[in-house]
């Protein structure tokens, strides 16, 4: 896989909170949450063992998605965080960079999903009134952030866990998330469809955005020892950053 990024050879920097029960993370996009990459590829648990001991994965989040993700430290914190994920008591919160201008400001997606429902694996909203036994009910909460023209910065707070729900219900509204290329979101966010003009030169241009825009940016449950409620909060990695400052200097012009 060649040379491992700066976060996975250095773990304790994506580090949010340590202590006995609990270890709150910002994963940086590329790196497997849970096992089961090619070719013995690293995973959330795996890159930080060494540094903290015996993890207990709670929740998870796609390879090329970044942002907070908590990890027990016990097996009793472990059956107490999944008690609360399983009871809907966790609060999540992410920020998705769609391709379009939404014609809403704020908008709940409810519509039901088919995990693995076409011959690319995709996550695929169920036929309306076509009843499935796959189908499950989904519910999303969206608001735009941040509008730039051809894009916008999207809140997405989603009140069920479906494998790709975020994903699914923004394709689904016409809304792509950029650089999504399973779902509709193009390849990247480059820069010459951002600035008039712009010549990358004679080597291949490189995207500014070159994975799912999708950061999971702040999660909220009961401590599992001490039950009071906390939250953790996860910067923008470097590249939603950049991508982020472009196009409030561009408008977001292209698309």
């Amino acid at each position: 896989m060649g040379e491992k990024p700066k976060a996975w050879s250095r773990p304790t920097e994506m580090v949010l909170w340590s202590d006995e029960a609990l270890l709150v993370v910002n994963k940086p996009a590329g790196l497997l949450a849970i096992p089961g990459g090619q070719d013995g590829e690293p995973h959330l648990a795996e890159v930080l063992g060494p540094a903290y001991g015996p993890l207990w994965i709670v929740h998870r989040l796609d390879r090329d998605t970044s942002g907070v993700i908590a990890l027990a430290r016990t097996s009793s914190a472990h059956r107490a965080l999944n008690t609360e994920f399983e009871e809907h008591r966790v609060r999540k919160v992410y920020h998705a960079l769609v391709v379009g201008d939404p014609a809403w400001d704020e908008r709940t997606v409810e519509l039901p999903l088919i995990p693995d429902g076409d011959r690319r694996h995709r996550t695929v909203v169920a036929p309306a009134g076509g009843a499935s036994r796959r189908s499950k009910p989904s519910s999303t909460h969206f608001r735009v952030m941040e509008r730039f023209g051809a894009y916008a910065l999207v809140e997405a707070r989603p009140t069920t866990g479906r494998t790709h729900q975020i994903r699914a219900h923004l394709a689904a509204s016409e809304l792509p998330i950029a650089a999504d290329e399973l779902y509709g979101g193009g390849t990247g966010l480059f820069l010459s469809a951002l600035k008039p003009g712009y010549r990358p030169g004679a080597r291949p241009e490189r995207p500014l955005l070159g994975r799912v825009g999708l950061h999971a940016s702040s999660i909220e449950f009961l401590h599992p020892q001490s039950q009071e409620t906390r939250r953790f909060v996860a910067p923008h990695p470097k590249d939603l950053a950049a991508a982020l400052r472009q196009l409030r200097r561009s408008g977001g012009r292209g698309g």
